[in-house]
């Protein structure tokens, strides 16, 4: 098969590159991989694609401007509160359809677990938190007819308020008390998600993507609105090496602060680039799997926030 005809296998993979929900204020992260790229589960044929993602990431290190804050510099008590670990395993639910080459739709269905420490402001005692469920929905459309290769698409999308914003925490002095709204599993707002991607070879045996998507919060729920973000990924893979796709990506991730009297403003907002390493799997003639793990290499937030060392993303995906 010649090249140009398999840069038409990939276009529709940037449809799902943001994964939902997860960036919150005092605990930003990235998290922004383009796991759909990374395994090529996606053809430009009519039909519907799966995919199933597990992200693991322990925000332990707590981060002030760009600066790693030791966890017993600290004075306790504080007057602001002070979080000390959130523990994240996430579930990923895709499902694409592909009306034609040139237009199709993605829903992805988010699953959090989480596991949350902090000290509450005046308190040395740590209060704590679990809380598993759904997350905010989103559902993206997808255009790639400009070119005969399908190379270029442009994204149009909203993000649902379907998860929960009324988590509580279960033990300490906070307990029965509301979570701060950045830590909860939805934030209660419609968001609108406008975005682009490009698709080619540089060398018969090396592709690249390029991606961008913008979130925007068109309305404020119950005293809070979130910081509107970007999320900017690149990447590389190699292909000429049978089964096993080796690949890497930079992952940027930018948000503003949130806004609103429940809103944590001084400790929202970052900017964060993230270097991915990662290996695709041929598993079968329609199954694709994917092994990353994403390293911090640049971190800088507003006020102190919870940020991981490291995160660890794989899945798989089927197409029908």
């Amino acid at each position: 098969m010649q090249r140009s005809t398999r840069s038409l296998v990939p276009v529709a993979a940037a449809a799902l590159a943001v994964l939902p929900g997860v960036a919150a204020a005092c605990s930003t992260c990235g998290c922004s991989l383009n796991s759909d790229w990374a395994s090529q589960g996606y053809a430009t044929s009519r039909g519907l694609h799966l995919s199933l993602r597990e992200d693991y990431f322990d925000q332990s290190r707590l981060v002030s401007g760009s600066d790693r804050v030791a966890i017993g510099s600290l004075t306790l008590p504080s007057e602001q509160e002070v979080q000390r670990r959130t523990i994240n395993r996430n579930t990923l639910l895709g499902l694409d359809y592909s009306f034609d080459r040139a237009w199709g739709l993605s829903v992805q269905l988010p699953w959090f677990s989480r596991d949350h420490q902090t000290w509450p402001e005046g308190e040395t005692t740590l209060s704590s938190s679990h809380g598993q469920g759904i997350g905010d929905i989103r559902v993206v459309a997808r255009y790639q007819g400009f070119s005969p290769d399908a190379g270029l698409g442009v994204q149009f999308g909203v993000k649902l308020a379907t998860g929960t914003f009324k988590q509580r925490f279960d033990a300490g002095t906070a307990a029965g008390e509301l979570l701060d709204r950045g830590l909860q599993r939805g934030t209660g707002t419609t968001d609108a998600l406008v975005g682009i991607y490009k698709f080619g070879y540089l060398t018969d045996s090396i592709g690249y993507f390029g991606q961008a998507m913008a979130e925007v919060a068109m309305n404020a729920r119950d005293g809070f609105r979130p910081g509107n973000s970007l999320n900017v990924n690149l990447g590389l893979r190699y292909l000429d090496v049978g089964i096993v796709t080796p690949q890497l990506q930079l992952n940027l991730h930018g948000e503003r602060r949130e806004s609103g009297f429940l809103a944590d403003r001084a400790n929202s907002g970052a900017t964060l680039a993230y270097l991915s390493p990662g290996l695709g799997l041929k598993l079968g003639r329609r199954v694709d799997a994917f092994v990353f793990l994403q390293v911090p290499v640049r971190e800088h937030v507003n006020g102190l926030q919870l940020e991981p060392g490291r995160l660890w993303s794989a899945g798989v995906q089927v197409r029908l």
